[in-house]
């Protein structure tokens, strides 16, 4: 069996110039759940107190564009792990690195488990056992969390633990719980320290390790300590600029399927902003987890060894355009972030527009593994040793059509034909549709021949 241990990663500086060697064995990939990217004090929030990321983020590379395959959990884990657009015709990442000799290890949610159904049973969802070595899951009582329980919509608070959304229910995705506890029973704080006693284990080994780490926040019912939500408060909150939008201009295909007119919390707007106290806490205590783990690998004395990635599966709607939750093209649901920290290389941001399934690639060559021929995604390295180079031209998304997103445009097609185009430069909010006007554009033109050559080269997407 081939193996891909003692071999160093060559990477370049930023300016392209100086090289140096990395040594590289390992790459500990954390992952979070509904994660937008916009939310990060390292993306420009300037509420959500995220250090640990943000630290990160100053010790590694940030991509500014980085976007989701798919619009909810399932299909982009699956996605990423197997590292092609719509199918599974590959080994996943982790049967891949297992096949060079390496350790490989699950801790709670990378392929799709249900939340909270799957979490609080602490059962394994649709993981696939063939891409570990070893798996961990990590149970949380999620909405039955003892504290001051909020169902938004329904403008529900009680203290009472009987008569919860949770599993299955049809509010679930409107409820905070601000936590009576300090935050050690939820499954974030598990991972994190089934995690940390990982890499303690690994510190005594000379297997090459990657350890996979799937945190649940910031994903309903969005659960923290309530010393998170005091950082929140309502009166501090102001809904996003686009939060009341005509969508009139938006085809059907492309809108969301929970929004302010279909669904009662429309009739709150004071409970709107709870949202985002509830978001923002969730995203903090995960952050918070995220920070154990890196502290960890310090002390393990494995950060200089061991490249870091962190990212999400797909974003997340909290009112823009009056909608919420995600499975839409729209800019708030694809673009996720993307933190790579590699040792001994160049820090800063890259404007390259990358994908998730780029991710199996690269862990692969971080690694020394060869990827499998049948890989679609491209390796993030050349942007590594440069973050002024640039991969593709635009990000392909995939819902009820595609998107194309580039630098200035972002393209939807739909499956009926209806299509949309916005000027990502002048209308960063998505709030006048191009594509509507009577005569098409040069520049809508132009998107469509660039979708359909897109599609051209990926033949798995037609």
């Amino acid at each position: 069996m081939p193996s891909c241990w003692g071999q160093p990663t060559s990477v370049v500086s930023a300016t392209g110039t100086d090289s140096v060697s990395s040594p590289v064995r390992n790459v500990l990939l954390i992952m979070a759940d509904d994660l937008k990217a916009s939310v990060l004090g390292c993306y420009g929030d300037p509420h959500c107190q995220t250090p640990n990321l943000d630290r990160l983020a100053a010790k590694g590379l940030l991509f500014e564009h980085a976007y989701c395959q798919a619009t909810w959990c399932a299909p982009s884990r699956r996605s990423m792990m197997f590292g092609r657009y719509r199918d599974q015709a590959n080994v996943t990442l982790g049967q891949q690195l297992q096949d060079h000799a390496a350790y490989t290890a699950r801790v709670g949610k990378i392929f799709h488990m249900r939340v909270p159904g799957d979490i609080i049973a602490g059962i394994d969802g649709l993981d696939q056992p063939k891409c570990w070595t070893e798996r961990f899951n990590s149970p949380g009582p999620e909405t039955h969390t003892p504290g001051l329980y909020a169902c938004l919509n329904q403008n529900l608070f009680t203290r009472q633990l009987a008569n919860r959304q949770s599993t299955k229910m049809p509010h679930r995705m409107f409820v905070t719980v601000q936590s009576d506890g300090d935050g050690t029973r939820q499954a974030d704080y598990k991972a994190a320290s089934q995690a940390i006693e990982l890499l303690k284990q690994r510190r005594q080994s000379d297997q090459p390790f990657f350890l996979a780490v799937g945190l649940v926040r910031p994903h309903y019912p969005m659960v923290a300590p309530s010393h998170y939500f005091d950082d929140y408060p309502v009166d501090r909150i102001a809904m996003p600029a686009n939060w009341k939008d005509d969508t009139s201009d938006i085809p059907k295909q492309g809108r969301a399927a929970t929004t302010n007119a279909r669904n009662s919390i429309g009739d709150f707007p004071e409970n709107q902003k709870q949202m985002w106290s509830g978001y923002y806490a969730s995203v903090a205590f995960m952050d918070a987890q995220v920070g154990r783990i890196l502290d960890a690998l310090e002390q393990h004395q494995l950060a200089d060894s061991t490249a870091v990635i962190f990212t999400s599966d797909h974003g997340y709607h909290l009112g823009e355009h009056g909608w919420w939750q995600k499975s839409n093209l729209h800019e708030e649901v694809i673009r996720v972030p993307l933190i790579v920290r590699v040792p001994q290389q160049a820090r800063g941001r890259s404007k390259s527009m990358v994908e998730l399934i780029d991710l199996y690639p690269t862990v692969c060559q971080l690694m020394s593994v060869p990827t499998p021929a049948v890989a679609e995604g491209k390796s993030l390295l050349p942007v590594l040793q440069d973050p002024l180079k640039r991969l593709r031209q635009g990000a392909l998304s995939i819902h009820n059509g595609h998107s194309l997103r580039t630098d200035h445009w972002h393209y939807m097609r739909y499956t009926d034909g209806s299509e949309e185009l916005y000027d990502m430069q002048q209308d960063p909010g998505e709030t006048r549709n191009l594509a509507g006007e009577p005569t098409p554009s040069k520049e809508l033109l132009q998107m469509r021949q660039a979708l359909q050559q897109r599609l051209r080269e990926i033949k798995t997407v037609n």
